[in-house]
């Protein structure tokens, strides 16, 4: 009796505990290996940034690293497959890094490109230094597109920029930063908390790549710290209150940024430590540069007759303009995604989408699933496998199935992505190389 007794008081709980962890670990494998077919059958495999790279001979199967990942409860990425941690959906994969952070035994590694999808990137140290001394990196340039960890990676590298103005020099200015985006933004506020006599130079309008995003885009799911103003307090922000939240910031702060200003040059002073920066306004001599100016450098165009048309354009300004026309998109990023959308609600809009490619892999699940839905409610025509033949002054033509057709066009946004700025920064002396699945 006694033994019947402590089988049901201690022997069935931990068989109680064991059938259920092993029902639990089934459903989540079978969950993970559902949304890994799904991303393949729809060729969602390549991760648009920075994404982690688990080694299986060193992951414990722990789920650290999924519990950690911040877009987890929004859609797929990492998932656990074989008693192993799998990257099961590469293309939700933004870049946070946290799964690194939380993995206990070091299995995982964060790495640009694959080995079927190079990504050209500025060779830069751990501490945000080129092979330029004195020449600095931050930001989407240096491949971290999410703001939080750009504006991050402004600041830290300030601190290696810090140490080399306190070996002393004989120029005007400490540094110069070159962008006011989130990483330059925040290496300006540092600039100005340490005292340091510097310049920031931007040839647009404070935000960067950020202020040219559609409007009311979401642009941050999670809080960030600025230098001077501390840890912000929102945590999901759209573009327009964000860009508000950092013109508060620059009044209250008194930093100033030279807008409008676009760098020609940056030259070695002879004789001496120090960058010699020429702009279409003026000359500046500092010690340290950091450059932090965003990916895009020129658009990436198409090639095609008519593209010189004025009615020809590389980025969204503002969906209204497009009232009553007929617009066609081109390209498979969340850009295009996101122009197509937002042009679509506008009255009286007619919207064609076009990619060259069969799925669109490079954008966010909330953005592929916005155009399924506007493309069932027949609100956007989405073109997969096409390309633009030729641009009229009323008509575009699409090559698609073998056959092109002359739709009626009114405008056309090119979102193909930026070209790296791959001239200039050889020019400078830095290096560039393609990286494909390596860190």
């Amino acid at each position: 009796m006694n033994q019947i007794y402590l089988i049901a008081l201690y022997v069935l709980p931990i068989l109680t505990i064991v059938v259920w962890y092993i029902r639990r670990h089934n459903r989540l494998e079978r969950q993970s290996l559902d949304a890994l077919r799904a991303a393949t059958e729809a060729g969602m495999l390549e991760p648009p940034t920075l994404h982690p790279q688990i080694d299986p001979m060193v992951c414990i199967g722990c789920k650290s690293c999924v519990a950690a990942c911040p877009e987890q409860d929004s859609h797929p990425v990492l998932g656990m497959i074989g008693k192993k941690a799998r990257l099961i959906g590469p293309s939700n994969c933004i870049g946070h890094g946290a799964c690194k952070t939380a993995c206990p035994v070091g299995a995982i590694s964060l790495v640009f490109g694959t080995e079927t999808r190079g990504i050209d990137l500025p060779v830069v140290k751990p501490n945000f230094e080129t092979g330029v001394p004195g020449i600095f990196i931050a930001g989407e340039l240096g491949g971290m597109g999410l703001i939080r960890n750009a504006i991050e990676q402004g600041r830290q590298a300030m601190l290696s920029i810090q140490t080399l103005i306190a070996d002393g020099h004989d120029n005007t200015l400490d540094l110069a930063v070159i962008g006011a985006g989130p990483a330059g933004f925040s290496a300006t506020l540092a600039g100005k908390m340490d005292n340091l006599k510097t310049v920031t130079l931007e040839q647009e309008a404070l935000g960067g790549t950020v202020a040219h995003f559609p409007r009311r885009k979401l642009v941050m799911t999670q809080p960030a710290e600025l230098p001077i103003i501390g840890k912000t307090k929102f945590k999901e922000v759209q573009k327009e209150d964000l860009i508000e939240f950092w013109q508060g910031v620059e009044k209250k702060t008194d930093i100033t940024i030279n807008y409008g200003e676009r760098v020609d040059a940056i030259e070695p002073i002879p004789g001496k430590k120090g960058f010699r920066i020429k702009t279409n306004k003026a000359e500046y001599d500092c010690r340290a540069v950091l450059l932090a100016i965003g990916r895009r450098g020129s658009p990436q165009q198409l090639g095609v007759p008519g593209e010189e048309l004025p009615k020809v354009a590389y980025r969204l300004i503002d969906p209204e303009q497009y009232r009553n026309q007929h617009v066609l998109v081109v390209g498979g990023g969340d850009s295009a995604l996101e122009a197509a959308t937002s042009i679509a609600e506008e009255p009286g809009t007619t919207v064609t989408l076009s990619y060259r490619s069969g799925a669109f892999s490079r954008a966010k699940q909330k953005n592929r699933e916005k155009i399924e839905m506007m493309n069932i409610a027949k609100k956007i025509n989405v073109v997969l496998n096409s390309t633009v033949a030729e641009i009229a002054q009323d008509t575009v033509s699409i090559t698609f199935e073998d056959k092109t057709e002359k739709i009626k066009n009114d405008a056309v946004i090119v979102s193909a992505g930026g070209i790296l700025p791959t001239k200039f920064l050889q020019t400078i002396g830095i290096t560039v190389e393609t990286k494909w699945g390596t860190e």
